[in-house]
């Protein structure tokens, strides 16, 4: 749907405040007689909270309250702000409000805490072990998920204990993942006529690390409480998602809760729905009877904030002579850290199975609790550990068949509707809505220069040698059925409401251009409306997954016909004839066969309000979300309003895809890698914003690179405690990692099963360079050097001077 606005570049209206300081984040806001508070955490993994001796803080000068976890409300066993059973070291056990963050700080060291401690472990396959340690009291692993009953809300999967044999563990010496009684497993194809037609089989085992999130703004929050309602200045990337979770986690109505988040420092996955913590500041709030600002440390920020999950894979891959895959098996353990569950491991078998398109497949999993900081989505959650996992052995492959990189990844890429998955209990498998992955690999090999590349990799120049590489990332990349509320008012200006976070995308002000486009309404005169569930935003689509391009496209789409039919029928109304004979343009609604004959919008919004009921909003569609529902009702009256919700249909499942293409140089005297060059190229439908898709791919990108190279998180085995908990230990890119030379692009191609024809771009490229950076090491110096992520200078080194790879093969916080 390329047009005036969608496909062109623009200036969003937050970029000044962002860059002048204007924008306000969570800590930037105060209130008359605010208080601070301090947490105190837990010093042990795991333990019970046996007594707490709270009278020295409490005859403190200047401190106004304490909150534990029996101020809390109970959550069905979910995981809560504050507990009695810490699971984690760094698990928050109580709060302090006091008149500064000094006194609170101080108050917080004069608290005495009695722990029982309890077993714990820190490594997923320790647990699995016969006599291995459970991280919790009920076990140590999620099942598989129940079924889902018709209009009930998902239910919790049980938790439960798992241990594997001796036997299971006899391949563990030589660095194999042990397969024991997965939880979880799904089948295709015949897989041992696979392997047997092979003429190449490959069993590899990988460790893909955990990484910390770290957002520039921690998850810092600021609580009041007037009129009996809830004011919680927090950071999220989904407003409209995040208020329902509030109101659980506080025990109050979701009615009663008004959240403000016009800008967010990121979150990469973190902050979808927002963080239990907010709950914190709002309880304390209660209980002081006073405003509370609760500003998250670095370190505090280190536990609580999330993290990528870890898994260790092993794959066995069957190739014919042609590079085409015959069976594919794949097993995962997966650490989910203290809470849960996670579905990673389930996107990671789904995204084997589609990127690489073997006739035949096995996955299975366990999906494991350990006491380290919990997990949450992190950019790309799945699909990059896939690629993690499995791209060094297509690049082995390739290498054995003496088959061209890209030329193995075409053979076996999806194209169309491609299928992906297990077998439904219809007995058909998904399919995808569109892949144009060939095309894409084409654009890419020509805009890199691949032959030449190609042709001087592996060969030393001094102490250092290139090697390229290729991967192909793919993930979720559209969701469906979400709502839409806009309004052509008196003023002459078109108001859209969003509740889309601001997490740094400018998502939420780019998706209303489909309402300027539908309606031909000139940009400068739209307003978006966002950052404030009090300003009446819609039921929108959370901001992860990479579905808020594609979700709020469709939605916003269905608004804006809403609107310009009511538009054509006021106008046939008044004018005569029937509203098919009407468009709209230049801010008019006039007869297709004679345009002098019609009414501008400003006569169109003012004729709404004095015919009411469905044209003003004060009849509603009946499949709305009941937030869109309150949102339209409280808006009524002040125009022509567009509400709907989108029922566009859908044929597949909506993934989008980048192809990362990279060059290394490695110098075979330090171990150190420098990534010389990276192209991204996406498939990703329509292009809405060019020059945000192509910060995106770059972005994307970058945090790729950094898990290839640098980053991760490091828990120390015996006593259980975190090593990475400042920001620069857990080694994310810097500028001065990023390569010099840095290119995207897109195709352009446009989904056809969506109207605007755009899907989401977030987080392929995460996986696409993470994958194509180990493949340009492999290339560079061998396939065998490294089985585990970040190659770090020592694991090259290490592996060259040895002729044999020399890093712990399966432990997973190293």
């Amino acid at each position: 749907m390329p047009g005036k606005y969608i496909g062109r570049n623009y200036t969003p209206p937050d970029l000044v405040a962002k860059v002048t300081g204007r924008a306000k984040y969570a800590e930037d806001f105060r209130a008359e007689g605010m208080l601070f508070t301090k947490l105190l955490l837990s010093p042990m993994p795991h333990a019970r909270v046996r007594s707490i001796d709270a009278s020295a803080a409490l005859a403190m000068p200047g401190v106004r309250a304490i909150l534990t976890a029996d101020d809390l409300p109970d959550l069905g066993g979910q995981e809560r702000a504050l507990t009695n059973e810490p699971r984690y070291a760094g698990e928050p056990i109580l709060a302090v409000a006091a008149v500064d963050e000094l006194t609170a700080a101080e108050a917080v060291e004069r608290i005495q805490v009695g722990f029982e401690p309890l077993p714990f472990v820190t490594n997923a396959l320790d647990t699995l072990r016969p006599d291995g340690p459970n991280p919790r009291l009920d076990g140590n692993a999620w099942g598989p998920p129940p079924p889902p009953r018709e209009g009930a809300p998902p239910a919790l999967p049980p938790f439960e204990t798992v241990k594997w044999t001796t036997e299971d563990f006899a391949e563990e010496a030589q660095g194999r993942l042990p397969m024991g009684r997965p939880l979880e497993e799904w089948a295709y194809g015949d897989l041992e006529a696979g392997f047997a037609a092979a003429a190449l089989v490959l069993d590899e085992t990988f460790v893909v690390q955990s990484t910390g999130h770290h957002p520039m703004e921690t998850r810092s929050a600021m609580a009041y409480w007037r009129n009996g309602k809830l004011y919680l200045h927090g950071s999220t990337q989904s407003v409209a998602q995040t208020r329902g979770n509030i109101a659980r986690w506080v025990g109050i109505d979701p009615e009663d809760v008004i959240l403000i988040c016009e800008y967010t420092g990121g979150g990469f996955g973190s902050k979808g729905g927002g963080a239990v913590s907010m709950s914190i500041p709002a309880l304390l709030s209660r209980k002081a009877n006073a405003p509370v600002m609760m500003r998250i440390t670095r370190e505090d920020e280190s536990y609580i904030g999330r993290a990528r999950t870890n898994m260790t894979g092993r794959v066995k891959i069957g190739f014919a002579k042609d590079g085409r895959i015959t069976a594919l098996d794949f097993f995962i353990v997966q650490d989910t850290g203290a809470y849960g569950p996670l579905a990673d491991h389930r996107s990671a078998g789904n995204a084997a199975s589609l990127i690489y398109q073997p006739p035949a497949m096995r996955w299975r999993a366990v999906n494991v609790a350990t006491n380290t900081p919990p997990r949450s989505q992190q950019r790309s959650p799945g699909p990059m550990q896939a690629n993690g996992i499995i791209e060094p052995v297509i690049t082995k492959a390739a290498r054995q068949l003496g088959l061209d990189q890209v030329a193995i990844r075409r053979i076996n890429a999806p194209e169309g509707k491609a299928p992906f998955g297990p077998v439904l209990p219809s007995g058909e498998r998904n399919h995808v809505t569109s892949a144009f992955v060939k095309a894409a690999l084409d654009r890419g090999a020509m805009l890199f220069n691949w032959e030449e590349r190609k042709a001087r990799a592996g060969k030393r120049q001094g102490t250092t040698i290139r090697g390229v590489g290729v991967t192909v990332g793919p993930h979720g990349a559209g969701s469906i059925g979400w709502d839409s509320i806009m309004t052509l008012r008196p003023d002459g200006r078109l108001y859209v409401q969003s509740g889309v976070g601001n997490l740094g995308t400018h998502s939420m002000v780019d998706l209303a251009r489909v309402a300027a486009e539908v309606l031909d309404m000139p940009w400068e005169k739209v307003e978006v409306i966002w950052g404030d569930t009090g300003k009446h935003l819609p039921w929108t689509c959370p901001s992860v997954g990479s579905q808020t391009t594609h979700g709020m496209t469709r939605a916003n789409h269905a608004g804006a016909m809403d609107a310009r039919r009511k538009l054509q029928e006021i106008a046939a109304r008044d004018l005569g004839g029937s509203p098919g004979d009407y468009t709209v343009g230049g801010e008019r609604v006039f007869r297709r066969d004679n345009p002098s004959r019609g009414m501008s919008y400003v006569q169109a919004a003012r004729r709404a309000i004095e015919l009411g009921g469905r044209y003003d909003g004060h009849e509603l569609p009946k499949d709305i979300n009941p937030m869109t529902r309150a949102s339209a009702t409280a808006l009524a009256g002040l125009g022509l309003m567009g509400v709907a919700k989108d029922t566009y249909g859908r044929d597949g499942v909506t993934y989008s895809f980048v192809i990362g293409f990279a060059e290394v140089e490695v110098d075979i005297e330090t171990g150190a890698v420098r990534v010389v060059d990276f192209l991204g190229v996406g498939d990703v439908g329509t292009v809405v914003n060019p020059r945000s898709l192509l910060a995106q791919i770059k972005g994307g990108a970058c945090l790729g690179i950094a898990h290839a190279l640098f980053q991760k998180s490091v828990v120390e085995p015996r006593y259980g405690v975190s090593l990475t908990d400042r920001f620069h230990y857990s080694k994310p890119l810097t500028i001065l990692d990023v390569p010099v030379a840095m290119q995207a692009d897109a195709l352009d191609l446009p989904d056809p099963e969506t109207p605007v024809g755009a899907r989401g771009v977030g987080e392929p490229p995460v996986g696409a360079a993470y994958g194509a950076v180990m493949s340009a090491i492999a290339d560079a110096v061998g396939e065998d050097v490294f089985r585990r992520a970040p190659v770090t200078a020592d694991i090259i080194l290490m592996s060259l001077e040895h002729g044999r790879r020399m890093h712990e093969p399966l432990r997973m916080h190293v």
